[in-house]
Formats: structure tokens, C-alpha cells, sequence
């Protein structure tokens, strides 16, 4: 297996690489010379919608705001991860409540076994599913038995908090790779957090997002387009099941996506170092020079020279 990918730091996208020393000089304001690793999560399919599986680097074309970018990590192997089961309990789950118990348990029983697996839920407030000294787990039981005790439909929706909370509590897992499943209607009228806030944090971080937007047409507060737009920014996928049974069938999909990923890292080939936003393209061909169907992330936000005074 190749080695593993160094610890992105709080922002998701970059490490620090040296620090800038002048031990011959009087003090004075420095700066740290910086070197960003990004990392990118890549899904491949063909024509007819199959995952491409055994692509190598040389495959892949990989341009930062236009620009050809240097691949110096890649890894096609099902390597573990840490997985982030965000799911409603607002009063708009009440009827569904076990039928989303059921599909969260066999996404894990669908996971690799070296997964790590949490889950959150929220209405008002957002908490963990899993108590005690063990965050993540990989037992399907265990999970579903967490989930039977603490998944109690009523309240309203904070669900901008939670996906945040969510990017957060991954943090501490121990696998490079990373992802949130969220489950909700859409809609949020319950969060301190703004969409906006939101959205740069998943901009700032290295995590898949998938969506699957259980949504009443009735209910006016719900807005699956927003929530789908996380996913596409983050290089996941958003799904928009007709009805409970929908659900069962976009977390084995998510399940089967997951496993077939790559993952690629790159150090910025720019002179521009400020903050921002970078767009992100990525092509990848077959052997025989067929153009293949790529998804992952559409940037990401760059992070200013860090500044510190002795």
C-alpha cells in the first residue's frame, strides 16, 4: 500500500512543510514558507456509467485554475476511511424513523471492514449518536442500537450546524480519506450557521459529501437543491429518493462509490500565494485514449502565507 497521506491540518487542504529561520539575524517578523498538499478524491466512470477501474497516475491530467499541475501522491487501492452519518430527527422523520435506522445499519454492513463509522443527529441541536471513549465504530449492531436511542423525530432542523459539526468531528479519525453522508429534506430553520458559512468550510476541507434529500413536497421549508450543492462542491453525489425505500438504495449506492475512488495529491504550481477560492479540473482517459467521466471537487480555498513575529 502506498505511504500514507501526511495529516492535513484544521483547514483540510495544507501542511506545513519547513519553517523559515534566520538564527544569524537580530529578531524580526518572519514568515513560514508553506507547502500545500491537495488532496483529491476521484470517481472515474465510462460511457455507460461503470466505474474505471485500474487507472494509473499517467491517466490523470490534473490543472488548478487552468494551470498543469504535478501528481505526487496517488493511490487506487480501497484504502479505509472515516465516514460521517449526519441524519435528521426533526418532526419531519417521525414517519420514517425506522426505515432510516434499517439503511444506516446496512450502509455499514456494506462498508469496508476497517472503516471508521459515526453518526450525528439533529433537530435543534445536533449530537452523537455513539457515547463513551469510542467515537467510530465498524459494528453494524452497535450502531443500530445507538441510533434506536437517541433518534427521537421532533423539533426543527439545524442542519447547517450539523453538517459543519459533522466536518468537524471527522477530524480526530485516523484514515486520510473522509466523508459525510447527510440525510435531509433540505431545508434549515433552526442553525446559528449561515449557508454561506457553511459552504466555505466545505470548501476548506478534504471531505466527500454525499446527500440524500427525503423531501415533502408539501413542506415549504424544504430545499434539496441547496443541500445538493454541498455535495457537488465537495466531489460527491446528491440523491433525491421519491420515498423511504429510495433511501435504502442511494446509501448502497454511496457504499459502492466510496469503495471506488482514487486519490490524488499535488503541491500548487503557482506564484500567487494569496488566499482564495481555486477552481480545479481533472481529465482522466482509458489505456486505449477513450475520454473518461470524472468527479470530484470543484476547488478549493487556498490559505494565506502563515505570518508569525519573534
Amino acid at each position: 500500500m502506498s505511504p500514507r497521506i501526511p495529516q492535513l491540518r484544521a483547514a483540510g487542504l495544507s501542511i506545513a512543510a519547513l519553517t523559515a529561520s534566520l538564527s544569524a539575524a537580530p529578531p524580526q517578523a518572519q514568515f513560514t514558507t508553506q507547502s500545500e498538499l491537495v488532496v483529491l478524491h476521484v470517481r472515474v466512470t465510462d460511457r455507460g456509467g461503470s466505474y474505471a477501474t485500474g487507472l494509473m497516475a499517467e491517466s490523470f491530467r490534473v490543472l488548478e485554475e487552468g494551470r498543469r499541475q504535478d501528481v505526487r501522491f496517488f493511490e487506487s487501492t480501497d484504502a479505509p476511511i472515516t465516514v460521517g452519518l449526519i441524519i435528521d430527527s426533526s418532526g419531519s422523520m417521525r414517519t420514517v424513523r425506522d426505515r432510516v435506522i434499517a439503511a444506516a445499519t446496512e450502509f455499514v454492513e456494506s462498508s469496508n471492514s476497517e472503516d471508521e463509522i459515526f453518526a450525528l443527529v439533529f433537530n435543534d441541536v445536533v449530537r452523537p449518536v455513539l457515547k463513551g471513549p469510542e467515537p467510530f465504530t465498524g459494528d453494524a449492531g452497535r450502531l443500530r442500537t445507538a441510533l434506536a436511542d437517541v433518534f427521537v423525530p421532533e423539533g426543527r432542523t439545524a442542519l447547517y450546524d450539523a453538517i459543519a459539526e459533522g466536518l468537524a468531528y471527522g477530524g480526530p479519525g485516523t484514515h486520510d480519506r473522509r466523508a459525510l453522508v447527510v440525510l435531509s429534506d433540505g431545508g434549515d430553520n433552526g442553525s446559528a450557521m449561515s449557508f454561506r458559512d457553511v459552504m466555505a468550510e466545505v470548501q476548506s476541507s478534504n471531505a466527500i459529501i454525499y446527500t440524500v434529500a427525503l423531501a415533502d413536497p408539501f413542506d415549504l421549508d424544504t430545499d434539496p437543491k441547496r443541500l445538493s450543492r454541498f455535495a457537488e462542491t465537495s466531489g460527491g453525489k446528491a440523491f433525491e429518493p421519491k420515498d423511504v425505500a429510495g433511501v435504502h438504495q442511494a446509501f448502497q449506492q454511496i457504499a459502492r462509490d466510496i469503495r471506488h475512488s482514487y486519490t490524488i495529491g499535488y503541491e500548487p504550481n503557482r506564484t500567487d500565494r494569496r488566499a482564495g477560492f481555486r477552481r480545479i479540473t481533472v481529465e482522466a482517459r482509458a489505456p486505449d485514449g477513450r475520454r473518461l467521466s470524472v468527479r470530484t471537487r470543484t476547488g478549493y480555498l487556498a490559505q494565506a502565507p502563515i505570518r508569525r513575529s519573534e
